[in-house]
């Protein structure tokens, strides 16, 4: 199971951190990703990282804005989101997939096996 939480209102140029908790399965040999989705709007790829914690990969509209992170302790996948506008508004929801190499992320959200419920940001200008 994948919870995600951390959403809000937020003015644009500030930051929100997201929390993606997975429970009920083991936290080792997935890799996990996240996606948004504004009304009107296709999904988009945000980010992904590898269950080795080393790899990630990062959608073109948000490098360099938004880092995603690990923590295998808590069982829990951050982003980091900074330099927030307009644009970035949307449901966030993450995604897990198992795989066998440590450094496997993956963009493409058909790939991915389990889904949590998404949380809302909100950017205003």
């Amino acid at each position: 199971q994948l919870q995600a939480s951390g959403g809000g209102l937020v003015q644009a140029g500030g930051s929100l951190r997201l929390s993606c908790i997975i429970s009920g399965r083991p936290f080792s040999n997935y890799v996990v990703g996240w996606f948004r989705q504004a009304p009107g709007k296709e999904r988009e790829f945000v980010a992904s990282i590898g269950w080795g914690g080393y790899s990630t990969t990062y959608g073109d509209s948000v490098k360099g804005r938004f880092t995603i992170s690990r923590d295998s302790a808590k069982n829990t996948i951050y982003l980091q989101m900074n330099d927030l506008n307009n644009e970035d508004s949307a449901v966030y929801s993450c995604a897990a997939e198992e795989v066998t190499h440590p450094a496997t992320v993956r963009d493409e959200a058909y790939t991915y096996d389990y889904w949590g419920r998404g949380t809302q940001v909100t950017v205003s200008s």
